[in-house]
């Protein structure tokens, strides 16, 4: 689907983020609301050769995997006006040309609201992306995560403001391959810095 696409005929538009987003949406938003979608699950399987690593070390980043059974945790940002075409020109470069993600419409539910979901615009890494890495067990991502940095920054910092968002913002929920892997790079860490 393309931006322009996306928004033919819409004075408004909601865009999910479950990663990066959370807490760097760097655009101009309306509003935004923590919630959630379902049918997919976030895991740590595309890799990053910009933002979060380079060509040699690429970095981990999220992607979301279609499963019926789970759900995504993240905040979605209500763009309005012009703000709908600039914020989707701004998010076609970080997210699909520096990150190889596709974009998909799906349904976003607002925490604790008695009202229906709306459409949201998510950015999806799938397994035709020459960048995705597919599965991989805590140790190994963690291992990837502590030791890769890009133009953006640290790949720990990634995870790190990820974790964060999750128990400060939904801390009902438990994403247990997140904190996983946050467990497993932080443990790498600490073995980095104890060899100095």
């Amino acid at each position: 689907m393309k931006p322009q696409d996306i928004i033919a005929g819409k004075a408004s538009l909601w865009i999910f983020g479950y990663g990066s987003l959370v807490w760097k949406p760097d655009f101009k938003y309306r509003r935004s609301q923590v919630g959630y979608i379902q049918g997919y699950k976030r895991r740590f399987w595309h890799g990053d050769n910009f933002h979060r690593g380079n060509d040699e070390l690429p970095g981990r980043v999220v992607t979301l995997i279609e499963d019926d059974d789970e759900s995504t945790w993240g905040v979605a940002f209500e763009v309005t006006g012009s703000e709908v075409e600039e914020s989707l020109k701004y998010l076609n470069v970080r997210e699909t040309v520096c990150g190889g993600y596709v974009t998909k419409m799906v349904d976003f539910f607002p925490e604790g609201e008695k009202q229906p979901p709306v459409q949201a615009v998510v950015y999806i890494a799938t397994t035709e992306n020459a960048l995705y890495l597919g599965p991989a067990s805590p140790e190994m991502i963690g291992i990837q995560i502590a030791v890769c940095r890009g133009k953006t920054g640290h790949n720990m910092e990634y995870l790190l403001r990820l974790a964060e968002f999750m128990r400060n913002s939904c801390p009902h929920v438990e994403d247990h391959h997140l904190f996983a892997i946050e467990t497993a790079a932080l443990t790498v860490v600490s073995y980095l810095l104890a060899a100095q």
